[in-house]
C-alpha cells in the first residue's frame, strides 16, 4: 500500500519518473485516448499481482498488454493475415487483439488466461501513453485505473478519487478524447469475435475482415476483461431507455429534445461526443443522485453508440453480478 500517489507532469522527466517506477514494479496510472490505465510490468508476477490488489479486481477478469508498436506485439503474440490488416489499419488506436501467446512473450502467466494461451494486445495512440512505452521499453499491463466494477475514469482526478493511496502515481495527461475503453476482437477462432465494443466501431472492423464479425465468448475461458455482467456502474441505480424521467430520478439526456435533463451527452446527438462524456457524466449524475435512480434517455444502436449501450447496460446491471 502507498503511502501518497505522485502526480506526474506528461514532460520528458514526469515520463522517466513514471518508466523508472514501473521497472521497480510499482504501479502507475496513465492516459489513453480512451480512458486511464493502471500500468505495471506485464512481466512481472508480483507488479500485475498489485494491478489486481489495488482495483480489487477478480483474479479470473483478464488484462491488456500495451505496448508501443506491431512489431514489439509480435514479439508476444502469433499474427495471422487478419491480425496483420487490422493492426495495420487500426493501429495504433482502440483496438484490442486478443492473439495466441507466443512461448517465449516472457510475460507473467497471469496477462496469459489459464487454459487459453492467448494474450490480449494493444498500442494506443495517446502520446503520453506512447512516451511511457517507449521510456520503459517493455509491455505494460493496464486495466482501467478504477476500483473495479465502478466508473471508469477519464482524468488524472476521477484516478485518484478512486485509487489514491493505492498506487504509486498518475500521470496527468488532461482528459482522455475517446472516453470509452477499446474494442476488443478474439482472433483464436476461425470466425473473428467481438468481445467487446469499444473506441472503434464494428462495421469498421467488418469491412477491413471483408466479412461479418461474430459476437460473444469464444471459449468458456475469459480472454479478456470488459466481459463481466456488472461494470462501469456508478453506486445508483439506473434505468436505460427513458424517454422522460419519473419521480425520484435524475435524467441523463441525448439529443435535442432533452433540454430538461440534469446532464446532456450530447445536445446535437452526436455519439462521439456522447461516448467522451458517458463516464464522466455517470460520475457527476452519481454524485448528484442523493438516492434518486439515474433515467438515461434512449442512444442509437450503430457505430459507437454500440459500445455506450454496452456500457450503459453493464452500469445498469444487478451489482451481485460482479
Amino acid at each position: 500500500m502507498c503511502r501518497k500517489t505522485l502526480r506526474l507532469s506528461p514532460d520528458p522527466k514526469g515520463i522517466s519518473r513514471a518508466a523508472d517506477i514501473l521497472r521497480s514494479g510499482g504501479l502507475v496510472a496513465f492516459p489513453t485516448e480512451t480512458v486511464y490505465g493502471l500500468g505495471g510490468d506485464a512481466r512481472n508476477a508480483a507488479a500485475v499481482a498489485r494491478i489486481y490488489e489495488a482495483k480489487r479486481r477478480p483474479p479470473h477478469n483478464p488484462l491488456i498488454a500495451h505496448v508501443a508498436g506491431i512489431n514489439a506485439a509480435r514479439r508476444l503474440a502469433q499474427f495471422d493475415p487478419r491480425a496483420e490488416a487490422l493492426a495495420t489499419a487500426f493501429w495504433p488506436g482502440a483496438l484490442t487483439l486478443v492473439l495466441p501467446v507466443r512461448a517465449d512473450s516472457r510475460l507473467t502467466p497471469a496477462m496469459t488466461p489459464e487454459g487459453a494461451g492467448t494474450v490480449a494486445l494493444r498500442v494506443p495512440k495517446h502520446p503520453v501513453a506512447q512516451a511511457l512505452l517507449t521510456a520503459f521499453g517493455g509491455p505494460i499491463a493496464a486495466p482501467s485505473a478504477n476500483p473495479s466494477g465502478r466508473v471508469s475514469p477519464t482524468s488524472a482526478d476521477h484516478v485518484l478519487e478512486g485509487l489514491s493511496g493505492r498506487i504509486d502515481a498518475v500521470l496527468d495527461g488532461g482528459d482522455c478524447p475517446v472516453g470509452l475503453e477499446s474494442t476488443i476482437l478474439s482472433l483464436v477462432t476461425p470466425q473473428a469475435r467481438l468481445l467487446r465494443p469499444g473506441g472503434i466501431a464494428t462495421e469498421a472492423i467488418a469491412e477491413v475482415l471483408g466479412g461479418p464479425v461474430a459476437s460473444g465468448k469464444d471459449t468458456g475461458v475469459l480472454t479478456a476483461p470488459g466481459q463481466l455482467a456488472s461494470h462501469y456502474a456508478p453506486h445508483a441505480p439506473m434505468r436505460l431507455n427513458a424517454e422522460f424521467p419519473l419521480d425520484g430520478e435524475i435524467w441523463l439526456g441525448f439529443g435535442p429534445d432533452c433540454t430538461a435533463a440534469e446532464v446532456t451527452l450530447s445536445a446535437t446527438g452526436d455519439l462521439d461526443e456522447a461516448a467522451a462524456n458517458l463516464f464522466a457524466a455517470l460520475r457527476l449524475l452519481d454524485a448528484r443522485a442523493k438516492g434518486r435512480r439515474i433515467a438515461v434517455a434512449p442512444i442509437p444502436d450503430y457505430g459507437i453508440g454500440e459500445a455506450i449501450n454496452d456500457r450503459l447496460c453493464r452500469a445498469a446491471a444487478p451489482r451481485d453480478s460482479t
